[in-house]
Order: structure tokens, then C-alpha cells, then sequence
């Protein structure tokens, strides 16, 4: 199981295939992506990598999170997240990963949190069809209905689908293809929409329910190895 990236959403565009046909992508960037701390079973009870990528202002950065991006020799980080991954696909400390991690056609997941919308009616949060347009209904077309039984039991049940907040939710896209990836820009373009919002940091990973494809980087494509290579 390998570390996935951490990417900075900058928008969505399309680009055009062989057939003419264009194909809508998500383009996501990322930032100096470097190992800031390793988690070992023997130490830790788990194997783990923890990255970080983009830089962030010394004075917004506690104590403790300098000292302990000093410990690793690397700059303070914007953001910093942690993978699960196996044993043999530990990385060391300060090692900083391509975008040529994944391959184009390969399938990834990408958590993001999504948009937040405030305060939300029924409808807009819970798809409800809402009430009539005629027939007696004044004033309130859009409003939930009933929310609780007769006497017995006579109160609403908790969870009970109602108004409320809507949006800044963690969630997981699955199964999204790569469409390409651009090594000197640190671009990596997906096809279809991600969530979250322009600017948002997202965390791509290997798809859980798709086989990798042959020839991936093993444990990681590392910058330094990369450009080696070229």
C-alpha cells in the first residue's frame, strides 16, 4: 500500500482528446510535497508516512510545530497529512514526491471537504420534493411536513432529515481517472469534478476498489530520483 499526495484544487477546464471530444478535468497542484515525519509499527504501533506540502509564515506556525519541522529539516508546511501505508513502502525523512506518483489512466480517490452552503432548507439539503403547489398549501411549499408520529411516541426521532447545516463535510470521491500529470508545473489534471472549493487542499490516494496498473512507482516517485532519470 503506498502513500498517496496532497494537492491544492485550482479549478476545473476541459482538454481535448485524439477523437476531438473533450473531457472535463479537475487540476489540481502540488506544492513541494515532502515527507515531514514517518510513523513505524515498532514505535508508533502503525506504519505511516506523513506529509506536507506549500509553505506557511514562521509567526503562523506554534512552537511545537517548529520544532518539529526543524527536527525533520524541512520548512513549515501549510498542510500536513498522514497515509497509511505497508511496510516496505516507508519513505525517509525530508524526501520530497513527484506528481509522476500516479499515471495517466490510473484510478484514484480524493477526500476533500466540500463546499459550505450555511443554513439549508429541506429541499436544497435532503433533495425533498417539498409540499403541493395548490390544494390548500399557503406559504409553505418549501418546508419539510411533518416531522413526528401521534401520541405514542409522541417526539421526534433524532436523525430525523430536517433544515439545517449544510456543506464542510469530509468527503471521498472514488474511482476518478488521471487524465495526465505535468511534472514541471506539478499539475495533475482528473477527470470529472473533486470535491471542495478553489484553493482547497485535497488527498489523493490509489483507488481501494480498482486494481493499480502495472509499472507504478514503487515505494514513491521521489522528485530527486525523477529529474535523475530525465
Amino acid at each position: 500500500m503506498r502513500t498517496g499526495l496532497i494537492a491544492q484544487k485550482m479549478g476545473m477546464t476541459r482538454i481535448f482528446a485524439e477523437d476531438g471530444s473533450h473531457v472535463p478535468v479537475t487540476v489540481l497542484k502540488v506544492d513541494t510535497c515532502q515527507v515531514v515525519d514517518v510513523r513505524t509499527e515498532d514505535k508508533h504501533g502503525y506504519n505511516a508516512v506523513q506529509l506536507g506540502v506549500g509553505k506557511a509564515k514562521v509567526k503562523n506556525v506554534s512552537k511545537a510545530e517548529r520544532g518539529r519541522f526543524a527536527k525533520s529539516k524541512v520548512e513549515p508546511k501549510a498542510k500536513v497529512a498522514e497515509f497509511r501505508v505497508s511496510k516496505d513502502a516507508l519513505l525517509e525523512v525530508g524526501a520530497e514526491l513527484s506528481v509522476t506518483h500516479f499515471v495517466p489512466g490510473q484510478f484514484v480517490d480524493v477526500v476533500g471537504t466540500t463546499i459550505g452552503k450555511g443554513f439549508a432548507g429541506s429541499m436544497k439539503r435532503w433533495n425533498f420534493r417539498g409540499l403541493r403547489a395548490t390544494h390548500g398549501v399557503s406559504i409553505s411549499h418549501r418546508s419539510h411536513g411533518s416531522t413526528g408520529n401521534r401520541q405514542d411516541p409522541g417526539r421526534t426521532f433524532p436523525g430525523k432529515k430536517m433544515a439545517g447545516h449544510l456543506g464542510v463535510e469530509r468527503v471521498t470521491t472514488q474511482n476518478l481517472a488521471v487524465v495526465s500529470t505535468d511534472e514541471a508545473e506539478g499539475l495533475i489534471l482528473i477527470k470529472g469534478a473533486v470535491p471542495g472549493h478553489d484553493g482547497g487542499y485535497v488527498l489523493i490516494s490509489d483507488a481501494v476498489k480498482r486494481q493499480a496498473p502495472k509499472g507504478l512507482p514503487f515505494p514513491a516517485a521521489l522528485k530527486a530520483k525523477a529529474e535523475a532519470a530525465a
